[in-house]
């Protein structure tokens, strides 16, 4: 969310910036909210000239009683009634005109980086670099799905009957292998200076609407009915949730904090979500990894942060790749952001497996974020997030990739320690 007086004194950087994000539907909600704070400021106006009238009035009021004026005295105790009946009036104006503001600004696309390429979709992302060589084996790759199978390590069918479409069953060493992976990204985390952290699963509505945009939540998020509770999609919601109304002293940062949890999407509108698979599902889990840091500081966290993941897949013997995301496909709350991709043999393209966001002091201004400066100053941290790994669907990357020939499927020697010293799996 902006600050209101950078878009009342910048219409045209938002309005400019609106259209670079192909958004052209929201653009008279600048004119809107400029107009909605102009009044809200008449009415601060009034209401504090109308104070200053009161106070004034009601300490003459004294002293018209002490010289017996009770006519003048009634008088200003009418008029300082009147003046409370105005004030009554013009705070339900103020609160009302709040709302309004808010709710535009909640809308209102946060500024992009002026590196961010200009694109209307993701089909115009830009690839950054490479990172291992892709490799085409000269047998054929089974669909991850056969290939869990083989090792009965998947039941579609049960969990279909059970909750629909968009879930599974592991089992066995698949699912051991689903386990091993995200406990080594745990301690390849804490290795990289990382708090380990495991968070609510559930959130409020108000730190939903402090993490995420309303387009996002609505096509993400599931409502616990007849609660304020909403089940998470990341981990980064409840982890940035943790600092909600709080003063940080600045020497404290940053928050660097990596966090376990599963996650739960509707995926609406969706692609996929019919497919016999586990690229796209309803249910997961996940090693996320997030910074709560001063504004100079987040560009230097946004790349430390996606070469976490980039070193995590190579320490896997997984190419990927690293994909800038162009303005288009920026969600409303995010300053940059670049999706990791890791190489599938099978299809002989990459696919995505991570992002990493920073969100500028989007998510801070709406949390109420702040830190204090060791001038006493107060501003809003910065915060970003970044997917280490997120199996089931980083085990389509790892099974493909480490397939042999034979049918067999090889552990290389970092997650070794974690599949009880098993080399492969047959």
């Amino acid at each position: 969310m902006l600050d209101i007086k950078f878009v009342r004194e910048n219409p045209e950087v938002v309005k400019q910036n609106i259209k670079n994000k192909f958004q052209d539907e929201k653009l008279p909600l600048v004119d809107e909210v400029i107009e909605l704070d102009r009044k809200n400021r008449d009415i601060k106006q009034e209401l504090q000239a109308l104070q200053a009238d009161r106070n004034r009035i009601s300490k003459e009021i004294g002293k018209l009683m002490g010289q017996g004026k009770k006519e003048e005295a009634e008088a200003a105790k009418k008029q300082v009634a009147e003046f409370a009946d105005r004030m009554a009036e013009l705070s339900e104006q103020e609160k009302q005109v709040e709302a309004d503001i808010r709710k535009i600004m909640l809308i209102i696309p946060n500024i992009i980086d002026p590196s961010v390429p200009i694109g209307r979709d993701d089909t115009e992302n830009v690839e950054i670099e490479r990172f291992g060589e892709p490799v085409v084996p000269d047998f054929e790759i089974p669909y991850h799905t056969e290939i869990m199978e083989r090792f009965h390590g998947v039941d579609m069918d049960a969990a279909g009957r059970v909750a629909g479409n968009g879930f599974y069953y592991l089992m066995g060493d698949i699912a051991r292998l689903h386990s091993s992976i995200l406990s080594y990204a745990r301690d390849f985390m804490i290795g990289r200076g990382f708090t380990y952290c495991i968070p609510p699963f559930m959130i409020r509505s108000n730190v939903v609407t402090g993490v995420m945009s309303f387009a996002e939540m609505d096509a993400m998020m599931y409502k616990i009915e007849g609660e304020d509770l909403y089940l998470i999609g990341t981990s980064e919601h409840s982890m940035i949730g943790k600092f909600i109304d709080t003063i940080t002293p600045e020497e404290e940062l940053p928050y660097t904090l990596t966090s376990y949890s599963p996650c739960f999407r509707k995926e609406k509108g969706a692609h996929g979500i019919e497919e016999r698979g586990v690229y796209r599902i309803h249910q997961f889990e996940k090693q996320e990894m997030i910074v709560v840091c001063k504004p100079e500081d987040s560009p230097m966290w946004y790349d430390r942060l996606w070469q976490n993941t980039v070193d995590f897949f190579r320490t896997l013997d997984i190419p990927v790749r690293t994909l800038e995301c162009c303005s288009g496909d920026l969600a409303d709350l995010k300053v940059k952001s670049c999706d990791v991709e890791a190489w599938s043999p099978r299809q002989k393209k990459y696919f995505e497996v991570g992002s990493c966001s920073n969100l500028g002091d989007a998510q801070a201004r709406r949390l109420g974020i702040r830190v204090k400066g060791k001038d006493g100053k107060k501003y809003l941290a910065h915060t970003l997030n970044n997917t280490c790994v997120a199996p089931p669907r980083m085990l389509i990357a790892f099974l493909e990739n480490n397939l042999q020939a034979d049918g067999s499927v090889r552990i290389p020697e970092a997650l070794q320690p974690y599949m009880g010293g098993q080399k492969e799996i047959r």
